[in-house]
This record gives structure tokens, C-alpha cells and sequence, in this order.
């Protein structure tokens, strides 16, 4: 069927239509001409349509020039032609729009890249073509390139700078670029981690905190100096500079550049140091010079110190700086002519410390030797500027009181005790040490230094024989009991080897049951040229002489064997008692010593009973602690023997954890008539009843003393009432005939 321009004319409804195509021609034409992409119809791979920018895209001038050309040449070559149409058909013939990225070819023969769309016409009608849509993209893609490179660039310079860069947002560390985290010792998700986490959750500081915090309040715009952590704690000095990524964008943060300068610094140091030092040569050069200058007045100054040395060496003691015994002789001398010819007072005090050797023994001689040195000062606190305090050597001590007579020397004597009462503190022991003296008068005890001192020591031996820590004017009949003494040291190192000493034993009776409990050990020397020897004569003999640690060992080893031979014969409830000698006491040696020989002899520990006289922990308390605690730990029984004579404290019986009290024989002796004695001994008994502590009373001697004991409630008691001590054959047949008494007993053995 056709239509004809008069048919169309006599129908309305045809002519609406005609004029509707006609408008959406004009539009679509419109639309073609005025977008900003190309597209063009292709049909049969040729253009048979496109809009003005299409061809001006491929470099052609009009439109027509395209309109007619194969859709092929477009393309770089046919085979990307062909690669194209394998790409797109699949879902261009689905109905869908195909994409894509293609280089194609201008006229000119330049390629480009652009940016294709497709789409089918009619998907059922492939044969009516497609519409290509082609938007130049070279540019883009060029400024994309661009980009990119930039972007890598960039990036390789943040990876491999030789600085330390880090980009901070209000305080929080966004990246950091690795070198930081070498500078630092961490990796750098590491260093991400720790600054970012909040400050109260860390178990130490970030190490980028300062950072932070300086981000989270800066302006933005920061030059200078810091200094950062290294993982292994040592310090790293950096140069520090910020600034905003965006001033106009401050929300974008900020970047920090650090750069380590330590071994710059360092360097510095090194060279301000190196300087300093060249410096100081080109002084020490300049002044040689002058020192040489001074160099022989200095070597004569020197000569002069040497000699006022060697001058004090040989006058002074080097350990306390006091005069020795030279000096002594030069400065006596004169003393010595000034009274003969004034007939002037002279007096010479012999001063000897007792007990030192204790100190020495049991703590070592550096506590010894600070030991002399505080009571170096304190004699010098206590004489006039005149006098003379001299160190002969050890603990001995002489003073020389030009002017003094014998109420003068006795008030400097009574000043030196009076001194002697406060301990010294050396280190943490507190130490007591108390003097003997002598006191020798000009010219009746001597004319010369030699004479007096002779004399003043041996009234210093009287003083230490009647109780030490006194001081006792010499008397010519000490000279005689000064050789006395000298003879019974003699005699007394060859007293063992001889087998002089023996053993007596003294039974002790407990007073609840007539139970003989333990008998006492006591020593006693018959010497061939001297006869009997009393123990208190020989005693502080073999104290001095240091003889005792060898006899205080016979009389443990001879009175546990003796104990082991009683065991044995049937009386394995016996203990026997051992009187030790201070000295014995503070050798260090003494708990293992007393081990050795009960296990040697099989003796249990709790068959010893050692008693200790009230002064033992006098001058250190602790280290007397010390040997108690063991010997206590070991089983051994400690006793205080002679109690209420010495220095005993409640502190002490609380602290040493003592067994047993003996009261000293001084108070049983008159408990018949005196009511000042029967006080005391009811005070010790009730004092050790309080403490947990037994008492025993020594010396008693009639019914009456035992009655009022056993009224007071004293535990044992040891006197000639009971048994003299006798040789152990005689104490061996008094446990064999001994029979327990109930009701008070009436004398039974003599």
C-alpha cells in the first residue's frame, strides 16, 4: 500500500503522526549534534550515520566524510578489530550494553584511547546494526598515567626515604614509613599499634607519644628538636619538622618529617670534647713552662712532707693517729725531768681493754681495728691538752698525766669507765668494752718510763684478776703476785701433756622429788712443784694466756666421757653441767665443736648442761644470740651460773631463752639472817618462775637455807649439805646407795 500527499492530507490522524516523526527527528538530530560523546550507526561494519563530534574524534572535518567508511579502519588493526567483535557479541546479542576500553585510530593514523559503548539495535535483528557510543579518553587515561607515576613515585620516596616520616589526625599516627620504624626498632604496623592504642591501657609509654600529643594540640607548623625511645631503651635525637597536608583541610592532619641526628651529635660531642681537650694541651703546654718553674719548689716541699712522714710513722700509731711508744719515750722524758726538777706529781695509767681478743675472734679484725680507732678518741676526749695518750700495740694503751697525783690519776681513771659505758656502734654491731688500768706514781713506782709503765701494767693485771673493768694503784706486793702469775702460765702449758688437771663433780638435788639430776663438772689442777691450784687463781691465768680454749675443750671431752661411762652403768637420766669461758663461748667454732664430741661419745645433746656466766653477751649482744640459737637448736641446755653478780638484763633472760638461773652461792650463804638476801633470792625464784626459767641454788649448806628455798619454790639446789665435789669413782657410788627423800632431807653427805 502507498501513501499519497493527498491521502495523508484527508486523514488527521495520519497527518498527527507525520508531524510527531518529523518532531522526534529534529529532537534525535538535535540530541546527536549537541552530545558530547560520538556515536554512530553501524551497520554491516560500515558507518552509515554518526553526529559532528564522532567525526571530529577520528580528525575528519564533517560528518559526511565519515558516513560510508568500514567500521575496521577505526581500529589499530584488523585483528583488534576482530577482538573487539569477539568481545562484545556475546552480550550485545543478549540484548545488553557492552563496554569497554579500546585504542583506536585516527584519521591522521594517531592512535588514542577511548571509551566504547554498544548496543544492538535490534537484538532479534542483528543484521539492522548497532549504535557505538566512542567518548575520548586519551587525555584522561595520559593524565591518569600521570597520576599513577606520581602516585608510585610518591610512594617510593615514602618507602625508601632515608628520614623518618609519619602522618599524624588529631593525635592518632594514620601510616609511617618503614625507615621510622628502623629508627626506632620497630616495624612500622608496630608502631601503629602502640601509638594508637589510649594511654591508659598501656603498660608504658608509646614511643611516638610525644608525637601525639603535639599532634593532638599543634598548630600545625613545628621546628626543632626531640628526642625519641629506641625499643632497647637507649636515646635517639631527631630533627623534627611538621607541617599541615592541607592548610585549607587542618582535618586532614598532618605530616612529620624526623630525621635522626644522634651520631651527628655525637660527632659534635666528640668533636667539642676533642677540642676541649686540644685546648687543654695547648694550656698544659703553655704553662710547662711555670711548672717546670715550680717543679724544684714543689720537690722541695715534697722532701718536706716525706720527712714530717717519715716523722710521724715513726712517732705515731697508724691505725688511731695516737703517739707510740717512741714518741712516748721522747715526750716522757721530758715529763720525767720536769717533775724531778719542780718536784712536781707524775702518773702513768696501763690500759688494757678486756676481752678485745673476743672482738677480734668472733667478728674479724676490721670490726677490731674501727673498735680501737672510736675508743682512740674517746681516751683523748677525757685527758687535758698536757697529757699524753699512747698506743703501745693490740688493746694496750698508756697515758702519761704530767702534774697528776693519786686523787688526780683515780678521777681520770673514773672518767675512762664513766667513757666506757656507752657502747660503740660499729656497722650494726653495738659493741661494749670495758678497760683494766694500772696506775704507777713518779718517782715511788718508777724513775723512768720503762719502771712506771713496768709497774702500771702489772697493777693492770691485779685489776683484771679482782673482776677487770677497774683500776688498781701498784703496790709492791703485787710485784710478787705479778711473778705468781707469770709462774703458773708456765707451768700451766704443759699441765695437759702431764695430765695435772682432773675432774670433781658436784650433784645437784632437785628439791620437788631428792632426785639427783645433773652433777657439775669442776676443774682442778694439782701441780708437782706448786701443789693445788685454786681455780680462781689459774682461771683468768689461762683466760689471759688464751691457754682456756685448749682446757675448756679437755674439761667437755673429759666430762661427756665421764657422763657416757655413768650412762652405761645405769643412769641414762643423769645430765652433767660444764662451766664455759667467756672466750670459749664467742669462738665461732663452738656449736660444731660440742656436736662433734656428744656424737662422738653418744650422748644425746639434752645430757649437756652449759653453764655461761652473765657477762658473755656484754660486748655483742647479737653474735651471742647467734651461738645460743644454735647450740639451743642442737638440744644442748644453756644455764646462767652465778646469776645476780654480773650484767644480766630481763631483755637478756627474754631474748637468750636461758634454761636455768643458779643463784650465786654470795646470796644462799647468810639466807639464815638476812632479810636483804632472802628478798633477792625470793625475787630471782619468782622473776624465773614468770619466765618459764628453773633455778637452781648453789652453795647451800644447812636445813635451814634448803627449807626457805623450798618455801620459795627454787627447783634444785647444790651445796656441802648434799656432796662436796669429789672424783667421779666417789659420785658413782653415791647414785648407786642415793635414795630420793620426800620430806626435807637432813645432812647425808660430807
Amino acid at each position: 500500500m502507498s501513501l499519497t500527499l493527498g491521502s495523508v492530507e484527508q486523514d488527521p490522524a495520519l497527518v498527527t503522526a507525520h508531524v510527531d516523526l518529523e518532531r522526534l527527528s529534529r529532537e534525535q538530530q538535535a540530541l546527536l549534534d549537541s552530545a558530547g560523546v560520538g556515536i554512530a550507526f553501524i551497520k554491516n561494519r560500515v558507518v552509515v550515520r554518526c553526529n559532528p563530534h564522532f567525526a571530529k574524534i577520528f580528525g575528519f572535518s564533517h560528518r559526511d566524510q565519515v558516513v560510508g567508511i568500514r567500521s575496521a579502519s577505526l581500529h589499530p588493526s584488523r585483528e583488534e578489530f576482530k577482538a573487539l567483535g569477539r568481545s562484545a557479541y556475546p552480550s550485545m546479542i543478549q540484548g545488553k550494553t557492552f563496554k569497554t576500553e579500546r585504542r583506536l585510530r585516527r584519521n591522521s593514523g594517531h592512535l588514542f584511547w577511548a571509551s566504547l559503548t554498544g548496543h544492538l539495535i535490534n537484538a532479534k535483528a542483528p543484521h539492522e546494526g548497532a549504535i557505538w557510543i566512542v567518548d575520548d579518553i586519551d587525555e584522561q587515561r595520559h593524565r591518569k598515567a600521570l597520576l599513577s607515576s606520581a602516585i608510585r613515585e610518591k610512594q617510593l620516596l615514602f618507602e625508601t626515604a632515608a628520614v623518618g616520616i609519619a602522618y599524624f589526625r588529631q593525635g592518632a599516627l594514620t601510616r609511617c614509613n618503614p625507615h621510622l620504624g628502623t629508627m626506632l626498632g620497630y616495624e612500622p604496623e608496630t608502631l601503629l599499634n602502640l601509638t594508637n592504642v589510649p594511654t591508659s591501657l598501656l603498660a608504658n609509654i608509646s614511643p611516638l607519644n610525644v608525637l601525639s600529643q603535639m599532634s593532638a594540640s599543634s598548630s600545625g607548623n613545628f621546628e626543632g628538636e626531640l628526642t625519641l625511645a629506641h625499643q632497647q631503651g637507649h636515646r635517639i635525637e631527631c630533627e623534627a619538622r611538621s607541617r599541615w597536608v592541607d592548610p585549607l583541610d587542618r582535618s586532614q592532619g598532618e605530616v612529620w618529617i624526623l630525621v635522626d641526628i644522634t651520631e651527628r651529635k655525637n660527632i659534635q660531642a666528640m668533636l667539642t670534647k676533642a677540642q676541649a681537650e686540644l685546648e687543654r694541651q695547648v694550656h698544659e703546654r703553655t704553662n710547662e713552662l711555670s711548672a717546670t718553674i715550680q717543679t724544684l719548689h714543689q720537690e722541695v716541699e715534697d722532701r718536706k712532707r716525706v720527712q714530717e712522714r717519715i716523722h710521724w710513722m715513726a712517732h705515731y700509731d697508724p691505725l688511731t693517729g695516737l703517739p707510740n711508744r717512741t714518741f712516748m719515750a721522747d715526750r716522757s722524758q721530758e715529763a720525767i725531768t720536769q717533775a724531778r726538777n719542780n718536784a712536781s706529781p707524775l702518773a702513768v695509767i696501763f690500759l688494757d681493754l678486756d676481752r678485745f681478743k673476743h672482738v677480734n675472734d668472733s667478728l674479724g679484725h676490721k670490726v677490731g681495728d674501727a673498735l680501737l680507732q672510736q675508743i682512740a678518741k674517746r681516751l683523748r676526749a677525757v685527758v687535758r691538752e698536757k697529757d699524753t695518750v699512747a698506743r703501745l700495740g693490740g688493746d694496750e694503751f698508756v697515758l702519761l698525766l704530767p702534774g697528776a697525783n693519786a686523787q688526780g690519776a683515780a678521777r681520770v681513771a673514773g672518767k675512762l669507765q664513766e667513757a666506757s659505758l656507752r657502747p660503740y656502734q660499729i656497722g650494726h654491731h653495738e659493741l661494749s668494752m670495758a678497760p683494766s688500768m694500772g696506775i704507777a706514781l713518779f718517782p715511788q713506782d718508777g724513775e723512768d718510763i720503762d719502771s712506771l709503765t713496768q709497774s702500771a701494767d702489772v697493777a693492770m693485771y691485779h685489776a683484771k684478776l679482782e673482776g677487770r673493768n677497774t683500776y688498781r694503784f701498784f703496790t709492791p706486793q703485787m710485784h710478787a703476785k705479778s711473778v705468781r702469775a707469770l709462774q703458773l702460765e708456765n707451768a700451766m702449758r704443759r699441765a695437759l701433756e702431764r695430765n695435772e688437771f682432773t675432774l670433781h663433780y658436784q650433784p645437784q638435788i632437785c628439791l620437788h622429788t631428792g632426785e639427783i639430776r645433773s652433777v657439775e663438772a669442776l676443774l682442778r689442777w694439782n701441780q708437782p712443784e706448786l701443789g693445788s691450784v685454786s681455780p680462781g687463781e689459774f682461771i683468768p691465768v689461762a683466760e689471759d694466756s688464751g691457754q682456756i680454749l685448749q682446757i675448756g675443750e679437755w674439761v667437755l671431752r673429759k666430762a661427756v666421757a665421764q657422763l657416757q661411762t655413768w650412762h652405761q652403768a645405769g643412769f641414762g637420766q643423769l645430765k652433767v653441767a660444764v662451766n664455759l669461758s667467756a672466750i670459749q663461748f664467742h669462738q665461732p667454732q663452738l656449736p660444731e665443736l660440742i656436736s662433734r664430741i656428744l656424737l662422738e661419745s653418744d650422748i644425746p645433746p639434752t645430757a649437756l648442761e652449759l653453764e655461761l656466766t652473765e657477762g658473755v653477751a656484754v660486748h655483742d649482744p647479737k653474735a651471742a644470740t647467734l651461738t645460743m640459737d644454735a647450740l639451743r637448736k642442737s638440744g644442748v641446755w644453756l644455764s646462767i651460773d652465778d646469776f645476780g653478780t654480773g650484767y644480766s638484763s630481763l631483755s637478756q633472760l627474754k631474748r637468750f631463752q636461758i634454761y636455768k638461773l643458779k643463784i650465786d652461792q654470795s646470796f644462799v650463804h647468810d639466807l639464815d639472817h638476812d632479810s636483804n638476801d632472802r628478798a633477792i633470792v625470793s625475787a630471782i625464784i619468782r622473776m624465773a618462775q614468770a619466765l618459764g626459767i628453773q633455778t637452781t641454788a648453789e652453795g647451800v649448806e644447812t636445813q635451814e637455807q634448803l627449807d626457805f628455798l623450798r618455801e620459795q619454790g627454787c627447783d634444785e639446789a647444790q651445796g656441802y649439805l648434799f656432796s662436796r665435789p669429789v672424783p667421779a669413782e666417789q659420785i658413782s657410788e653415791l647414785l648407786c646407795a642415793y635414795q630420793p627423800w620426800s620430806p626435807p632431807p637432813s645432812p647425808a653427805f660430807s
